[in-house]
């Protein structure tokens, strides 16, 4: 139970089973995700990529596959568009952008975003998505290529083949969305920033990475790494004699 893994990194000690009691006595009770409809809409003339992760959605560091999607958010001024870059390995939602269409310019902007953010070794990076039309355009296979990323598809219309990035979108609409509406797009906008930037990324637990944030995960696989780096010792020079 999250509650009660939060609670215990704060210090309080508390009982699994107690929290659960009082949870029940206060009416208190996870939100359950609904089944969003999906937008993706493919081009039948387009080059598909093969499938390189087949549902197998690990990775053994950070920059070795990403997934990605497009979602909408409903706004009083009309949709907002919302373009997100997960990465496997911590769960971290390595870029974001959000724009009013839905086009390949929007998700070639969060590439570039994630790009400038993170350090990708040529040819060891897999983008992991479904077939839109936006990640098969000339625009983004084309960036792809130039950054020694190699482009990956699931099969059509079956979202357990990007289940990484879909449980991004239940999470981001049962945690954030869900019973609020938003007036423009730019209120939209903000709450998404809060959301992941200000509470997902650093500070939402997950069990998967044994009740770490994203970034705290990242941060401890980092640090293990520098630990069992060889310390080189520069050999002493002889003393000079006389």
């Amino acid at each position: 139970m999250r509650v009660h893994a939060v609670l215990k990194r704060e210090g309080v000690a508390v009982g699994r089973k107690r929290v659960e009691r009082l949870m029940r006595q206060a009416g208190l009770a996870g939100i359950s995700p609904r089944r969003g409809k999906g937008f993706t809409r493919r081009d039948p003339d387009a080059d598909l990529a093969p499938d390189l992760v087949r549902r197998d959605f690990t990775a053994d560091g950070p920059n070795r596959l990403w997934v990605t999607d497009l979602t909408m958010i409903a706004t009083e001024e009309g949709p907002l568009w919302l373009s997100a870059i997960r990465d496997a390995f911590s769960r971290r939602v390595v870029a974001w952008e959000t724009s009013a269409r839905a086009d390949a310019d929007l998700v070639l902007t969060s590439l570039e975003y994630a790009l400038a953010s993170r350090e990708v070794a040529h040819g060891e990076l897999v983008h992991h998505a479904d077939h839109g039309t936006q990640y098969t355009s000339v625009k983004l296979t084309t960036r792809l290529v130039r950054a020694g990323i190699q482009a990956s598809m699931g099969s059509v219309g079956d979202s357990f083949d990007n289940a990484l990035a879909e449980n991004l979108w239940m999470l981001i609409k049962t945690e954030c969305i869900r019973g609020r509406v938003f007036a423009t797009r730019a209120e939209a906008n903000l709450a998404l920033f809060e959301y992941i930037d200000g509470f997902y990324n650093s500070r939402r637990i997950q069990k998967r990475l044994g009740y770490l944030s994203p970034i705290e995960y990242e941060e401890k696989h980092y640090a293990n790494q520098a630990a069992a780096e060889p310390v080189n010792l520069k050999p002493r020079q002889p003393a000079l004699t006389s």
